[in-house]
């Protein structure tokens, strides 16, 4: 599966900013999805996930309430909204796709996307 993150974009500590990842291929129900993010300077993090049906949700306790995960299995498409977003959410978001495993952990991810870029200013 081939995925293509976008949405990212420059905004004012507060704002709201909703990220895509459209996903090539027709199995895209068949995979976890998450996000991950990485700042300057630092390790790629694990953001959210979701599992294939939407049932199940995962955040990393820095985002949990501002960020929301979601997908719609018919446009081949996993969402994340952020909300009152702070300077330190500042990173390169990616999206990932996943067959089985940890959810939380990056090496479970078999597909990424490209990444894109979020500026948070202050």
């Amino acid at each position: 599966v081939q995925l293509q993150a976008s949405g990212g974009g420059l905004v004012q500590a507060g704002d709201s900013l909703r990220l895509s990842c459209a996903a090539s291929g027709r199995t895209f129900s068949s995979y976890i999805m998450g996000w991950f993010r990485q700042a300057p300077g630092k390790e790629r993090a694990f953001v959210a996930a979701i599992n294939r049906s939407g049932s199940s949700i995962y955040y990393a306790d820095s985002v949990k309430g501002r960020f929301t995960i979601s997908r719609d299995n018919a446009k081949n498409t996993v969402y994340l909204q952020m909300n009152s977003l702070k300077p330190e959410d500042a990173a390169v978001y990616y999206c990932a796709a996943a067959i089985s495993g940890n959810i939380r952990d990056q090496a479970t991810y078999n597909y990424w996307g490209q990444g894109t870029l979020v500026t948070v200013s202050s």
